[in-house]
This record gives C-alpha cells, structure tokens and sequence, in this order.
C-alpha cells in the first residue's frame, strides 16, 4: 500500500491525481494533521509518498527512522513531490524501501522529474542489494569501496550470473579488504567489511509420514542446514513425492520458509540412486527413498551435501526425514530485441537486461547504438555482418560458463533475428530470457497508418539461406489466401528482380491500381521516410535493404493518404 499525504490544498489535489493514475487499491490517502497522517502510515504503507518540501518531510521522519524497532531494511521507501510537481525526490529507502522505483511511477503520473541521489545508481554501478537475491552484512561499507574504487575482494562468482562490476571488484584483494560473498553458506567471519549474496541453490528433499507437524519439519530443515554450514535464506524449494502434496505439515513448512514445493512420481524417484535407500517409504509409497532421491531430482545434482537424517522428537517416532542437494550454478543468456533504432523504441524491460549483463554479444553496429547505456567493466563481443551463426554459438557458450549474457539484435528477437539461432544451440543447461522488441514491419505500419489491421504475413526475399523456390510459393500462397504481406530483404544490388517477381505475383491476385502498397526506410531513423503507393504504380528503385515493403489485401484502401486495411467490423462494411 501507498500512502499518500499532503498538506495544502495543491498537494491534495496532486495526491488526488496520483490516487487515480496509479491502482486504487494500491493507494490510501491520509487526511488530517500531517504529522499524525505521516506516523500513521509509515506503519501501515510499503511506500509513502509525501506532498511536502523535503525539509519538513525529514522533521517528521526523523523521530520515526530513530524510534526502536526502526529498521533501514523493512522501513518503507519515502517520495517527496513539492508544490509545483515538479520533482519527485527519493528520500529516504532508495533500494529496498522502494522509493527509486516509487520515484520514477510518480514522476511518470504527474509529469514530474524524478530525483534520485543513490550512489550506485546514478554512478552506473549495480547495487548490490537489487541483484534479486537475499543480502546480508555491511552493505553502505562494501558500496562505499567499490564507489571509491579500493579493492574489494569477490568471492564466488562463478555460482551466480552477476551483471557487471567495476574493476576494482575481483577475486585478489587483501585479506582486509571489503569483500562480496555470493554462495548458498552461512556467513563467515571476514577481516574486512563483508555483503553475502544467497544464492537460491539448495534444494531440500522432506520425506513426511502422515499428519507430520510442521514444528518438527521445519525443525529438522533448520537443524540438517545449520549442521552443514548452509544458510536457509538460501533454499530454493523443498521436494517431495506427489502422494504428499497434500500433507499439511509439508506445505506448512514450505510457506514459513517462503519456497514452493516440487513433487515427483514414485517411480520417478525410485530410478534414482541414493546412499540410503529404505523399505519404510518403499512399503508406504512405492519408492526407496524420498528425502535424498527428491532432493537430487530437484537440484538436478548427482551428490548430497546432506544425507538423510531423521526427526528426533521426545516420546515418540520420527515422522519427517530431509536431505540436501545443490543446484549447479546456471548462466543466463538474454536475447534482447533493441527496436528498430530509435532510443525511445528501446523498452524499458530491454533497458534493465543490458544492465543485467555481463557480456554483450552483437552485431558491431548494434553495440555502438547501445553502448552509452551499458554499466563500466562489461565485457563486449561484438562481430561483423555474416557472423550470425558464430554470435550465437560465442553467446550460448559464454552463459554455459555461468556468465551474465545479452545477445542483442535489432528489432525483435525471434523475427529474423538471433533468437532462433541462439536457441538451436542452447540447453536445458542455462536459463534463457527474451525480450520482445518493436520490429520494422511494426513500426512502418505506424507511419503508413492501419496496413495490418486484419490478417498479415512477413516474407523475407531473401535467397541467401532459403532457396528462391521456397520464397516463391509463400508468396503465392499469401496472395492466394489474400494476406495482407509485409517484405523484409526486399531488394540489393545483388538481388533486384526478387521484389518485382514477388509483386508480379500478388498482382496476378489483386487489382493493382487499386491496392495500396507502402514503403519505409529507415524507420525511426534520422534518415527515415515513407510513402503510400499501389501496386501498379510502385518503382521498386525506391525500395533497397534499409527499407520495408507492406502490400494490401484486396480490401486494404488508402484513405486520407494512409494505408488502411480494414479489421472486418461490420460497421467498416
């Protein structure tokens, strides 16, 4: 929930306006004496966003952020908007109170320019604790070394895909020396100031007899970790076998520790080879083993970092057994769609994944449009036209070695881009995430006006990797099933009688005087232009590789100077 609060009749009416842009159910105004409205809903909101000058706004706040029981990580993020809405300044919980974020919704909302003072994010370098994972430890002291460019010894690395870090952050520091652990293990003691990084890498198998207590699950999982030097905060699910999805206990201890839980079959679990296999669960559920064969199934590992162990529990037999395995570490490859090449095509979801990573893998020219948005210290594979195959084999390989990777492409993705090739090459190995992006065909279609209203096809007349035979009878099955088709690699030097022999064939299908025909290069470029045309009257001269080619169907109609096709409503009729 947001609080909202304000103290003259201009902050209302923003706090009013705030209220109804964002989700009504995600905002409650506070009315009343200021002083008593901020108290309240600091202990009632996630975030507050306060109508008010700065100055005042750190007057009330002070005797709360001091007040025992006050604590910098679950005190919520706090916005400050002045009068004239013209900033929204993030006061005080930066990253994990929430107000960076909370700053940037409510600029979005009211027009306003976000104001966000926070070291690590207005330096370009990754906070350590908006990574997504559980932190621990001196934060503000290791943040503070690694913006002041001393030496901060990393520790782990391999086991998590970090996006970039500063070369001053790295494996050889002094023993002293502020240092960033990542790993799945109860922390240490470091000579130096120390962040931990949990990693969601344990995976915990729970056998449970029926009505088993969830005190006496719970108990053993904390117990079995602690014994081992592992941290729970670094649990990645609990896993059992499916005759125990609904045992209570179970599911109990799977909502205290905040993890879900994975079943599998019996006979699944029984195909796996465990130390301690017995007849007990054998006899209940059709398995040898289900703690140590569901934990290894779950991590996908072939090793215990914990055997089997029973529940003791006073007076009475044992009802739960747990064991531990870790899952390997995995790399993580982005295949990011970057839009057709104007910056505010990039979404913002494409924006983060360029800072999530690593390594940038791309075509030479892509790099260079988006290089200013990469963070200091990434790693760049950039190559040359024809190397595509190579790309994605070089980006596939880096993520295998647990590395942070974006494979960037213009457009979209998965649209005559390096999804396709990537993922021929990936496997179940590493963890992939694509990011959609705006394409050619998609963005020409905006200047032309309405062109791919109603059903529409993209071919590409290129005979480069499909053979020219190919290309032709798509071409005639579109013009035969009245498709309104967008053509990609219409025309080059080398190949310039593909585009009017595909025209010529849709033709054959339309009255070509009468069909619109729309043609863009350079779409949301400095160079870009369009134009509306027909199918009798188009020059394919005009057309080259830089440019788009979106033919009507036969009910498309230029209106007003647009291309509109029109989406079948019966009102169009």
């Amino acid at each position: 929930m947001i609080g909202l609060i304000a103290a003259t009749a201009a902050g209302r009416q923003a706090a009013a306006q705030l209220a109804e842009a964002l989700r009504p159910e995600e905002t409650r105004v506070y009315e009343g004496p200021v002083g008593e409205a901020l108290r309240r809903a600091f202990g009632e909101c996630s975030g507050l966003v306060c109508f008010l000058a700065t100055g005042a706004t750190v007057r009330l706040l002070a005797p709360l952020l001091a007040a025992e029981g006050s604590d910098k990580h679950g005190d919520p993020g706090v916005v400050c908007v002045d009068e004239a809405r013209r900033f929204a300044v993030a006061l005080v919980g930066g990253h994990e109170g929430g107000a960076n974020a909370l700053a940037a919704r409510v600029g979005a909302a009211l027009d306003a320019l976000p104001v966000v003072t926070t070291a690590t994010d207005v330096t370009s370098l990754p906070g350590l604790d908006t990574l997504g994972l559980p932190v621990t430890g001196d934060l503000a002291a290791v943040s503070r070394a690694m913006l002041d460019g001393a030496p901060v010894r990393l520790v782990g690395a391999e086991r998590f895909p970090l996006p970039a870090l500063p070369a001053n952050v790295g494996p050889v520091a002094a023993a002293d020396a502020p240092v960033v652990v990542v790993g799945d293990e109860v922390p240490g003691r470091h000579a130096g100031p120390a962040v931990h990084l949990f990693t969601p890498s344990l995976v915990v198998g729970v056998g449970a007899s029926k009505g088993a207590p969830t005190d006496e699950i719970l108990t053993l999982i904390r117990e079995a970790l602690a014994d081992a030097g592992l941290s729970e905060r670094a649990v990645h699910c609990l896993a059992s076998v499916d005759a125990k999805a609904e045992e209570p206990g179970l599911l109990a201890a799977a909502a205290e520790l905040g993890v879900p839980v994975r079943f599998f079959g019996a006979e699944e679990l029984a195909g796996v080879a465990v130390p301690n296999p017995s007849a007990a669960p054998l006899d209940a559920v059709g398995t040898p083993s289900v703690a140590e064969a569901a934990a290894l199934l779950g991590a996908g590992a072939a090793e215990l970092l914990v055997p089997k162990r029973k529940s003791a529990p006073e007076g009475r037999a044992a009802m739960a057994t747990v064991a531990v395995a870790r899952r390997p570490a995995r790399g993580r490859l982005a295949v990011v769609g970057l839009g057709p090449g104007a910056r505010d095509l990039l979404t913002e979801r494409a924006r983060a994944e360029l800072r999530r990573a690593s390594v940038i893998v791309g075509l030479d020219q892509y790099v260079d449009q988006i290089r200013d948005l990469l963070r200091p210290g990434v790693r760049i594979e950039a190559t040359g036209l024809g190397a595509e195959e190579e790309r994605a084999r070089s980006a596939v390989r880096l993520a295998q070695q647990g590395l942070a990777v974006a494979l960037i492409g213009s457009g979209d993705a998965g649209v005559y881009a390096m999804a396709s090739p990537a993922l021929a090459e990936a496997g179940e190995d590493i963890d992939v995430v694509g990011v959609p992006g705006v394409t050619a065909a998609m963005a020409a279609a905006s200047l032309l006006g309405a062109p791919l209203g109603h059903d529409h096809v993209s071919i590409s007349l290129s005979d480069l990797h499909t053979p020219w035979e190919v290309i032709e009878r798509r071409v005639r099955a579109a013009a035969e099933s009245d498709l309104v088709v967008t053509f990609y690699n219409p025309r080059s030097r080398a190949r310039d009688w593909q585009l009017p022999k595909a025209l010529a064939i849709l033709a054959e299908h339309r009255d070509a005087p009468a069909t619109p025909v729309g043609i863009a290069r350079a779409v949301s470029r400095p160079d870009e232009w369009h134009k509306v045309t027909t199918l009798a009257a188009l020059d394919p001269a005009e057309v080259d590789m830089f440019t788009v080619v979106t033919v009507g169907n036969t009910a498309s109609r230029e209106i007003a100077g647009r291309f509109v096709t029109p989406r079948g409503y019966r009102w169009q009729e």
